[in-house]
């Protein structure tokens, strides 16, 4: 075998991969900019379409944690004057936080949005009150003995953390406040960074993809309808996969507002009804269109068949005409074969009447 035809598994696998990657572009692009391509799109399955639901959501969610790292850095940096010398002493143990005050602190901040800490409450109706203050927010941290409460105005719903297990991730298991002041002061905290990072991408993940997903689900139904008024008589699974593509554009305005309200606090009051709007447009166009070339290819075929028929008659015409004639070459030949025989017998009677003449 030839050297340089040699198969190596290292340049196969960088192919595999370039191509899978190439194909996440190529599908994003003709999703946005090709709705003709949706047939195309709704014929390669459910799992290459939730793959792709997949990857989006974590560009999504990337973007996401980024921000709110941003986000908590700056109030981390404006904080540190007033946790040094303002707020009261705590410490952590055995997955218990103990804020040395007596009375809820709360405090409003323009970055991470409404912060209630109270290590002190032991009602859940108490706890259930401070989540529906801050799920009214845009934005809030709900601090408590045991556990956080997170909320993203860029997504539904909140996220609850056991300081048990988030810390204990981190190998953290007990700190006072003077140790929080070291590592917010030294290269530590880029490691801190790091593992909330990694947390906020997971929970933005979740929490987007159930979003996302649902959204894709709703906009389907809008599809169900239009299949329905076009009589295409199209499977629940394509149109759902082209739900997903259709979901794109949204997804990606959806990530350009959370990249803006990292820097800017803009709420746009009916961005969701947009969101699923543009999707809904997105898929029933794409629907028409198929009934268009379904009814663009069924024309064409009549016209075959129209074509077909044409040529058939007049075969059927030619074997008939070719039979005619041969009809009547054969009566002809009859009619001539006819017409000999008594002139031949009449020329054997007169043959018969004359005498041998002598020589």
């Amino acid at each position: 075998m030839d050297e340089n035809k040699s198969i190596n598994p290292e340049n196969n696998t960088q192919n595999k991969e370039k191509k899978k990657y190439n194909g996440f572009f190529k599908d994003l692009w003709n999703s946005i900019f090709k709705i003709e391509k949706y047939p195309e799109l709704a014929t390669k399955g459910v799992p290459r379409a939730l793959i792709y639901l997949i990857k989006l959501v974590a560009i999504f969610s990337i973007i996401s944690a980024l921000g709110m790292i941003y986000q908590l850095n700056i109030t981390l940096k404006d904080a540190l004057g007033s946790l040094e010398n303002d707020f009261p002493d705590f410490s952590y143990s055995e997955g218990i936080l103990d804020v040395k005050a007596e009375e809820p602190i709360i405090n409003e901040n323009q970055e991470m949005g409404k912060i209630i800490i109270d290590t002190k409450v032991e009602d859940e109706a108490k706890i259930d009150e401070y989540t529906n203050t801050i799920s009214g927010e845009g934005n809030g941290i709900i601090i408590l003995k045991n556990k956080i409460i997170l909320k993203n105005q860029n997504v539904v719903g909140t996220a609850t953390y056991e300081y048990a297990e988030l810390l204990g991730q981190m190998g953290i298991t007990a700190f006072q406040k003077s140790d929080v002041i070291n590592v917010l002061k030294g290269s530590q905290l880029i490691n801190v960074y790091f593992s909330i990072f990694i947390l906020l991408f997971v929970y933005a993940f979740v929490i987007y993809f159930l979003n996302i997903l649902t959204y894709v689900i709703f906009v389907s139904i809008f599809g169900c309808i239009a299949n329905l008024i076009t009589k295409l008589k199209m499977r629940y699974a394509a149109i759902f996969n082209m739900s997903v593509y259709a979901i794109t554009l949204s997804t990606i305005l959806y990530m350009i507002y959370t990249a803006v309200n990292v820097f800017i606090n803009y709420t746009i009051k009916y961005f969701e009804p947009m969101y699923i709007s543009i999707a809904t447009i997105y898929l029933v166009a794409a629907i028409f269109i198929i009934k268009s070339e379904f009814i663009k290819k069924q024309s064409e075929l009549i016209k075959i068949i129209e074509v077909e028929k044409n040529i058939k008659r007049e075969l059927e015409d030619q074997e008939e005409n070719g039979i005619d004639k041969e009809n009547k070459k054969e009566d002809e030949k009859e009619k001539k074969k006819e017409e000999k025989e008594p002139n031949e017998e009449v020329n054997k009677d007169n043959n018969l009447g004359k005498e041998p003449q002598e020589g």
